[in-house]
This record gives C-alpha cells, structure tokens and sequence, in this order.
C-alpha cells in the first residue's frame, strides 16, 4: 500500500506555524515539493490529525507564556566517554564486571550465562568501551574479557534447560509467529523515512506477537532471511497488520504479577534485550542523565510523582497514582466522554492559570470546589500537569529511546521496543502512563460521538508526552515534521496496544526461572560445603531436602493452601483442561457470605518458590503444563498487595 500525502506542504506550513516553540527550531528554507496524487488511497496522516498536533503545540505555547515564572528547569548531562558505558552496566545489574567491586563476579557470571547471543553481545560492548576507558584514564580496576564467559555458553543454547524453559533459539517457532511481513509502508521527507500511522478504518488482520523468543534474536533472523521480501513487501497492505498477546498454557505474565526480587531481575534482562534489539537493528541507543537539582517538595504542578504519591499516601494508604491526577481524569468523565473535540478543545488559558493556584492552595484540603472546573478546562490542567512534571512521565533517561522507536523498521519491533520501555519505567511512572492511557481508550471508545478517534487523541496527547521543554531539538522544518508524525505514531501504539505492552515477555521470564535454578544450584553446593565441614551426617541433610520437595502428595496431584478462605487446604488432581480458574472456583464454592465479592477478582492463585519467587497466575494458566514447568512450587490464594 502506497501512502499518499497531499497534505506534507500544508503540515510543514503550520510547522512554521507552531513548531518554533517546543522543538526550539533554527528555521531553514525547505522547498516545498509539488502536491502528490491521492487517487484511490486513504491518507494516514490526514490534514484533521496533523493540525491538531501544531494547534496542541500552538495552546501549549500559550500555556507556558501564562506560567514561566513557575517553570523548573531540569539540566539534562551529557555523559563523559565511557560513562554512559558504565552507567548501563550499572542498571543492567552488572556493576561488579568493573570498578572496585570487580574482585567477585561469581553472581554476575551466573547471570550472564543465560544470556542470549544477541545480549551477551551487547554486554560485551559496553564492557569494552568501559576496560578500555579505564585503562585510557590509568585506573587499575580488573575488568574481565566477558568473552571467555560467552564462549562457555554456546554449545547449550539449542538445548531445553533443566528447568523447562525454552531454548532462544530462532530457528524453529519463529516461523509459526512470523506470517506476513509487517514491514510497513515508508513516506519520505527531507530524505528520512517515516512510518505512517494505520488508517482508522482499515480492515485488519490480527496475529500473535512472538514473546516466547528474544526480540533481538527474532529480528537477526528477519535481517538473514527475510531481505528479498521485505523490499517487495514495499507498498503491499502490511501495515494493515494488527498484533495481540498470545496465548500461552503455562499462563501470561504481567508487570505486577511477580516479586520485586524477580521484577529487578526482569528490568536487568530489559534493558539488555532493548540494547541488544537497537544494536541489531544499528539504532542508537543514548540513555540521557538529568542532573539533581532542587525541586518542589510541596503542592501539585511541577512536583515529582515520587513526592505526589508520599503526600497522597498520608492521605489514601496504597494509592499509587497522584490523587490530583486521578481527580482530573474523573472530573473529565463526569461531564460524559461523548464531549465532541474532548481533549482537542482546551480551557481558557487565564482561567486555567486561575484553577492552578486555588488548587494548590485548597485541594489537600477538600475545600477545592471541583463543581466550578469545566469540562475542557480540566482536560488541559490534566495535560498541563503530565507537562509540568519536573521529569518527564516516559522519564528522562529513555525518553529519548521511546522517541527513537519511531526509527524501527517495522511495526512488530516498534511493539517489542516498546514493551521494553514500559518495563523499565520507573514504577511511578509506569502506573500513572497506565491510567492515563487506560483513560484515553475510553475517549476513543467513544469515538463515534467525540470525533476523538485513536490518531487524534494520539495527535493531541503526543506533544505533552515527548516534547519535553528540556530536551528540544535544534533542527529544520523537515526533521520537525518527521518527528511530529514519528511520536503520534508511537502514541498510538501506546493507546491501542497498551495489554500486549504491559506484558512480561515469557522469554525474560524464563530467563528469570534459569537464574534462580542456577542461583539455587549454587547456594546447595556451598550449604553441602558448608555441612561437611562442620562434620554434619551429609546423607541426613540430603533426606531431608529430597523428602521437603517430594512432600506427601501422590503424582499428579498439587496441594493448594488458602490461609484467609473457610477451606485452608485442598488436593487438586492435575488434569489436561485444569486451569488457574478452575481451582479458585473449586476454593470459592465452599465460601458463604463473601464468595461473590472473590469472584470478582479479590484472590488470585500464585505460584510459589521453586524456580519463581512468586507470581500472581491468570485465570487461563493451565495447571499441568505449569507444574512441568515448576514442579517444586507451592500454590497459595491469596489477594493481591496493593
């Protein structure tokens, strides 16, 4: 399929328009191309979608000529040579590769072996770029060649792990995830190609996005086989597309279903996997580093979530979305989401600057009177909040990586990338973008009514999210333009597949399960070392250990414990079509009074211990393919920690 613009000269007129403010342009020339012929095709980047992006950007102007005196200004570092390096070794939990910690990298190596190719690869780059820093800059520190520890490695990355998990080989199941092609159909502009936004009403058809294998291995296996079709695929329906999560019988894993000590270990394996899927696909990867500076440690605008969420939960226990931005989003609806224009239309700038100070003065008070608060005016003091945050929401250090998803060849690694980027977020970002984007699928739900269809609430919503005032870009109308389209794009990918993006790939899962085996493996040799030593009947502790595992359940059969239910314990017999369901109901049935209230998602089933630490099972987790996966595990009901 052919994307045709004839709307590019029109776009890049309001740039000059509107663009100067954010983007902080050097406005250049640029020859206006004659209009394209838009016979017989539909155009994605319609002229509707576009001006609201500049009139966006046009009412932020306004909006920040109103409040600069407020405005904090958070210094973005630019890392010396190696730092960046050091920094990401860091938060990929691999500190004691380098520096004065290096003496011991016994739990690193453990890690690092179940690495994937592609991840063991970028690790090792970045390990040498920081080894040959260190020596430029004369610090003795003992930084090991990783490539030693790699080699070890690669004759067991086609086999099954002891503990079930899949191999990351991409020879096999690839096939069956890849079908078409997703490549999607590119529009250039200034000799940069972009990827369109999918037209609102296409036909789509739905595929299962691959989460059992390494992305950056999917996509060295799409680069050595898939060249020949992807050119051809050029101007084909493929960005017709659409993907949605598989399903999976050993059960899907979402971000807060695990332990914080497994979570930490899946956004170690994050980061590595997006490093290693932007080395792949030769992008760039550049994590910024905002300098500490003094902020507000009061009040509601221009105040860190992290300080909003301490002053909330003084108030509200648990909460872990700012009250303040929980109130406007509920005011918004309030007044009916079948608002035509909602979010596009904004307040009155002088009114909205009112509304700012008399909430900060009465709204921890709860003598704020919201019955004064118009619908449209709420609306912009909820996308004035998200601007005004000190960081931004999609937080310094990656923002920059999320703007550069826009730079990924297809529509399926855009997902991936992104998936990534979720998991990294910090936690009080990621549950804010989870209620505000949760909130903009119900604007467009209601979409027949408000006109507020995904690309537009995408259009409207994408400056307050990426055009951090901070983190301009010096460059000419052209780039603005390609960058413009570029972030509504990412948005939309945001809003409409937020459950796939929220989702734990069960390939870092399982990554996860490998190291605590080995973790585990490692910890019984030393306790073994230990009871010889002391002189302890060794044959009596391995009786022990063999007969805790085994416990007195017959084959086949789980023993599930239900603490705070009438029915503490039950035996369940395993069969082919038990699921997680199942069980609770099976629990739930022998309830009285507060049997309808579970049911309504109160109490989960977990899984815990053995290669897990814990993890919270959806209701389609099949019960025997779990328990080959895990069959030292016990299985608790109980609800979830708030």
């Amino acid at each position: 399929m052919v994307i045709i613009v004839t709307k590019l000269v029109h776009c890049l007129h309001l740039s000059r328009r509107y663009g100067q403010y954010t983007m902080n342009q050097e406005v250049t020339k640029v020859t206006e191309r004659p209009p394209f012929d838009r016979s017989g095709s539909q155009d994605s980047l319609d002229e509707l979608s576009m001006e609201a992006y500049w009139t966006e950007l046009e009412n932020i102007k306004k909006s920040h000529e109103n409040r600069q005196d407020d405005q904090e200004v958070v210094v973005v570092k630019e890392p010396d040579e190696g730092e960046l390096e050091e920094e990401w070794l860091k938060e990929a939990g691999l500190s004691n590769l380098f520096g004065e910690t290096a003496g011991d990298p016994q739990e690193s190596m453990v890690f690092l072996s179940t690495l994937t190719r592609t991840q063991a690869a970028a690790v090792q780059k970045r390990v040498e770029t920081v080894s040959q820093t260190l020596r430029k800059k004369n610090k003795q520190y003992q930084v090991p060649d990783v490539r030693d520890i790699f080699a070890q490695q690669t004759g067991s990355k086609e086999k099954e792990a002891p503990d079930g998990t899949e191999s990351q080989s991409v020879g096999t199941d690839e096939n069956k995830y890849r079908g078409k092609d997703d490549q999607a159909s590119h529009l250039g502009v200034g000799g940069k190609e972009l990827t369109p936004l999918v037209p609102e009403e296409a036909p789509a058809s739905e595929t299962d996005i691959n989460l059992e294998v390494s992305f950056a291995e999917q996509a060295v296996s799409q680069k050595e086989s898939s060249r020949e079709k992807i050119q051809r695929s050029r101007g084909d329906d493929a960005t017709l597309l659409t993907y949605r999560v598989p399903k999976d019988k050993t059960g899907t894993t979402r971000i807060g279903d695990l332990a914080p000590q497994d979570m930490k270990k899946v956004c170690h394996l994050a980061l590595i996997e997006l490093t290693a899927l932007y080395d792949v696909l030769g992008i760039e990867l550049k994590q910024q580093k905002a300098v500490k500076i003094k902020t507000r440690d009061s009040g509601l605008f221009c105040v860190p979530l992290t300080v909003l969420l301490e002053q909330d939960q003084k108030k509200v226990p648990g909460t872990r979305i700012p009250l303040i931005f929980q109130k406007l989003i509920s005011r918004i609806e309030e007044g009916g989401l079948e608002t035509e224009g909602l979010l596009r239309i904004p307040g009155v700038a002088v009114r909205i600057k009112n509304l700012c100070q008399e909430l900060e003065a009465k709204f921890y008070e709860g003598t704020f009177n919201w019955e004064s608060v118009k619908q449209h005016d709420a609306a912009s003091l909820l996308k004035l909040f998200i601007r005004e945050l000190p960081q931004p929401l999609l937080s310094v250090e990656y923002l920059k990586a999320f703007q550069a998803v826009q730079n990924l060849p297809t529509r399926k690694q855009q997902l991936q990338a992104l998936n990534l980027l979720v998991i990294l977020l910090p936690d009080a970002n990621r549950d804010t973008l989870k209620a505000l984007l949760e909130f903009l699928q119900r604007v467009v739900d209601n979409k027949e009514k408000n006109k507020m269809t995904v690309m537009n609430v995408a259009m409207v919503m994408a400056p307050n999210l990426f055009m951090y005032h901070t983190l301009g870009l010096k460059s000419g109308e052209q780039r603005e333009f390609v960058m413009a389209a570029g972030i509504a794009n990412i948005m939309h990918l945001l809003i409409r597949y937020q459950k796939l993006l929220w989702t734990i790939p069960k390939f870092i899962v399982n990554q996860v399960r490998k190291q605590n085996t080995e973790n585990q493996r490692k910890d019984k040799k030393a306790m073994k070392k230990l009871l010889k030593k002391m002189a302890y009947d060794r044959e009596k502790y391995e009786k022990q250990d063999k007969s805790a595992n085994d416990a007195d359940v017959p084959q086949g059969v789980i023993r599930v414990q239900a603490p705070h239910l009438s029915k503490v314990s039950m035996a369940i017999q395993l069969t082919e079509e038990l699921k997680a369901s199942d069980v609770l109901a099976r629990f739930l049935s022998q309830e009285s009074g507060v049997a309808q209230t579970l049911k309504n998602g109160e109490v989960f089933l977990y899984e815990i211990g053995g290669n897990i630490g814990e993890r919270c099972l959806d209701d389609n987790t099949y019960m025997k393919d779990l328990y080959q996966l895990n069959p030292n595990a016990e299985w608790v009901i109980k609800s979830k920690p708030s």
